[in-house]
């Protein structure tokens, strides 16, 4: 069922990965029942896979002021903001099921500030476009709006990694033509 990974490097074999980056891929496949595209791509280069996922992991799922799901939220927003097509459908993926809301992902996708999310989760959402798009704009004023619905230093932090991470993921998935596997276009949309 899953689409072929990137097309303009070669996906390494999984047996020839380092042992550390091989038992990393066979325990998502073990937990999701395929491996997203994401880590074969990756794979490409060991040294860089092995940063980018502890980057993402202590980003992703650590502790935080935002919720598991507000996070997918800003990865879906900026994805979509930076024409990110394997992230809009991997994230919107993993939102649905986050948020409990087969609608969500989608709507976050195409316009944000129409989604039904709350006040305090467009201001995330505004702040974190304004990180992904215009970052050299941002002034005192950003911070007091987000800081006013009640976000913390630490929060806001969050909020700007995550941001500036995606980018950077963003801009990778879009070089390499890595294509969403097709597992994450139905994941989150119907009940169990």
């Amino acid at each position: 069922m899953t689409q072929p990974i990137a097309q303009r490097f070669p996906t390494p074999a999984l047996d020839k990965l380092p042992e550390d980056i091989r038992t990393r891929i066979m325990g998502v496949q073990e937990k999701s029942g395929f491996v997203p595209n994401v880590f074969l791509s990756l794979a490409y280069r060991p040294d860089e896979f092995r940063a980018f996922f502890a980057y993402h992991d202590a980003l992703m799922e650590k502790d935080s002021g935002l919720t598991k799901a507000e996070r997918e939220m800003i990865v879906v927003a900026t994805s979509a903001a930076n024409q990110c097509h394997y992230c809009v459908i991997a994230h919107g993926a993993i939102l649905r099921i986050r948020a409990k809301n087969p609608t969500i992902a989608d709507q976050i996708a195409v316009n944000y500030r129409k989604a039904d999310i709350t006040p305090k989760q467009r201001a995330m959402l505004d702040f974190a476009m304004k990180v992904s798009r215009s970052a050299e704009t941002i002034g005192e004023q950003d911070f007091a709006e987000v800081s006013g619905h009640g976000f913390s230093d630490d929060d806001i932090w969050d909020i700007t990694a995550i941001s500036a991470f995606f980018a950077l993921s963003n801009r990778m998935a879009n070089v390499t033509n890595m294509k969403p596997n097709d597992e994450f276009y139905m994941m989150g949309r119907l009940p169990k």
